[in-house]
């Protein structure tokens, strides 16, 4: 066979060739002798030194990153084919899952950066906690609860305390050895208190609400305990002159922990009431939402009221939240900017737009089916009688829409999707309908500059049409119907006249009766623009265009389950 047709992979263990695989790509091998070697190579065949540089070898698009090592992908993506395969300088491939080996390789998964620093801090907090605890001294009052027996030691051993409090009266400051406390986990600060701006509160041991409590829950046992509470009430005894401003006590610093600790719960609590407040209010405008919706679902999500149900059939079938189906339909149907939509929904725009983004495919694909399928019983007992004169065999009315999106930032995308038509760049799909009215086929999207007829001939329009079937288009369609003559499928269209002749009576006439019957797809065409996402001049943004099909499909099943277009 001519190699110019036939194409096979020459990677080992894969099966690809032009005839058992013609949709795919096959990747020309560079003639050049280092490349070719190193390709070949990379491939695990044995005679990649001894092979010639002049054979025509090809690797299938299997082995390569195509939207990254192709030049003109995007051409490819938008078109579906191109003229001439262009890879980058200096790519190569990467990808052998026909290879068994090699495919247990690409699948193994490497450690994950979260779990890596997830150990790394427990260990650094398991280092913080053993340095707390060498820098806690192990007779402090403060830290450790102690029984009647460690008391006694406590006594006989008062020299080795690590922690010592100082008072001078004449300087009036706490003198305190610099230590790590594991309940607050700051560096204590002293601070001279006869020139410290702010002066610490007055504490008197006669007349705290707190010395009581503190000294109960501190020392549990009152037996052994009669000599240090003795001599505490000895020193606060003498008059109020010789007490000093600050004076460090057991009594005053669990007074301070305990404040703090309740100015710290306090505010946990007001921080709970005002989220337990933001959540109520949340979920307020969500139900006022909702019930908004619920009363003119046609006008917010394009849903008739008789077919609402469908909403809930939708929640049980993709397990997703009603609010999140209705978030879709309603920026399908009005197109409202995600910033208004958040007062409705109590969302950020942000999580606004990854609802959107990961649910429209997925309310796509269970709404596909809603767009009918052509059965000749079907349509001829539901036939408008406009048809039954003269176009009693016709089966459907095809006919393209154009959707304008935002000006794409590469040149080479730019003139893919430029319409010389709109003036602007937009996004092509084949709409076709039964002559009652309903969405029966919505080809893929298509660049602007793509023709109808190469619309037509990419799609598989033709697949889904049967023998004999008679189809109605417009007279831009004109090149379609050799195309169409070879599944033995006959196209009825207006007659077309040369520049400059004038039409005949007959062929006027001819002309108006096909209008008259074509304007039903233009109808459906109108429906669809209701949609404010697919208005002429809507402008789509380009993060949605790569969901702009699912949209259309979604528009076209909903126009499906309203009223009949042709009473």
């Amino acid at each position: 066979m001519n190699p110019s047709y036939y194409k096979n992979c020459v990677v080992p263990q894969c099966t690809s060739t032009s005839i058992n695989t013609p949709n795919k790509l096959f990747i020309y091998v560079p003639n050049d002798v280092k490349i070719r070697r190193k390709w070949l190579t990379l491939a695990r065949r044995d005679d990649a030194h001894s092979l010639s540089t002049k054979s025509r070898m090809y690797f299938c698009e299997d082995h390569f990153d195509l939207p990254n090592d192709m030049l003109n992908y995007t051409e490819y993506h938008v078109m579906g084919r191109v003229s001439q395969v262009r890879m980058k300088p200096g790519c190569t491939p990467s990808k052998f899952e026909c290879q068994e080996d090699r495919r247990k390789r690409t699948c193994s998964s490497t450690e994950r950066p979260y779990i890596v620093k997830k150990q790394r801090l427990t260990t650094i907090a398991e280092c913080l906690n053993e340095l707390d605890k060498s820098c806690i001294p192990s007779s402090s009052l403060e830290d450790t609860p102690q029984t009647s027996s460690d008391f006694q030691t406590v006594e006989q051993n008062e020299p080795e305390v690590t922690c010592e409090h100082k008072v001078e009266k004449s300087v009036q400051a706490c003198i305190t050895q610099k230590f790590r406390s594991k309940a607050v986990q700051i560096n204590i600060k002293t601070k001279d208190q006869a020139s410290s701006p702010l002066k610490p509160s007055i504490i008197s041991s006669s007349t705290s609400p707190f010395k009581a409590e503190i000294i109960k829950k501190t020392y549990p046992s009152v037996s052994n305990l009669s000599k240090v509470t003795r001599t505490v009430l000895n020193k606060e005894e003498h008059s109020d002159s010789d007490i000093s401003l600050y004076t460090p006590s057991v009594a005053t610093h669990s007074c301070s922990s305990s404040v703090q600790s309740l100015q710290v719960q306090s505010s946990s609590d007001c921080s709970e009431l005002i989220a337990e407040d933001r959540r109520l209010e949340v979920d307020k405008t969500l139900l006022h939402t909702i019930g908004k919706i619920e009363k003119k679902p046609r006008i917010y999500i394009g849903v008739p009221s008789s077919c609402y149900y469908l909403i809930d059939i939708l929640k049980a079938e993709l397990n997703i939240p009603k609010h999140h189906i209705l978030l879709c339909l309603n920026k399908i149907r009005l197109d409202v900017k995600f910033n208004q939509l958040t007062d409705d929904y109590g969302m950020t725009p942000a999580g606004l737009s990854k609802i959107f983004l990961k649910n429209i495919p997925l309310i796509a694909s269970f709404m596909r089916p809603f767009i009918v399928e052509l059965d000749r019983d079907m349509i001829k007992r539901t036939l408008p009688m406009a048809f039954r004169h003269k176009y009693y065999n016709v089966s459907c009315i095809i006919d393209c829409l154009e959707i304008e999106i935002q000006k794409p930032s590469k040149a080479i995308n730019q003139a893919l999707t430029w319409s010389e038509y709109k003036k602007t760049n937009t996004i092509k799909y084949l709409i076709s309908c039964t002559p009652n009215g309903l969405v029966n086929y919505i080809s893929p999207g298509f660049g602007g500059r793509t023709t109808d007829t190469c619309v037509v001939e990419s799609c598989d329009f033709v697949k889904s049409l049967k023998s004999g079937m008679v189809v109605m288009a417009d007279r831009g369609f004109k090149h379609v119907e050799q195309y169409l003559k070879k599944s033995n499928i006959t196209l009825v269209r207006p007659p077309s006249v040369e520049t400059g002749v004038k039409m005949s009576k007959s062929q006027a006439k001819l002309t108006k009766q096909i209008a008259s019957l074509r304007i039903h797809v233009e109808r459906v065409i109108r429906r669809l623009r209701e949609f404010y996402m697919l208005k002429p001049h809507a402008c789509v943004n380009l993060k949605h265009v790569k969901i702009l099909d699912d949209i259309v499909i979604i528009a076209c099943a909903l126009i499906n389950l309203q009223d009949s277009l042709v009473k």
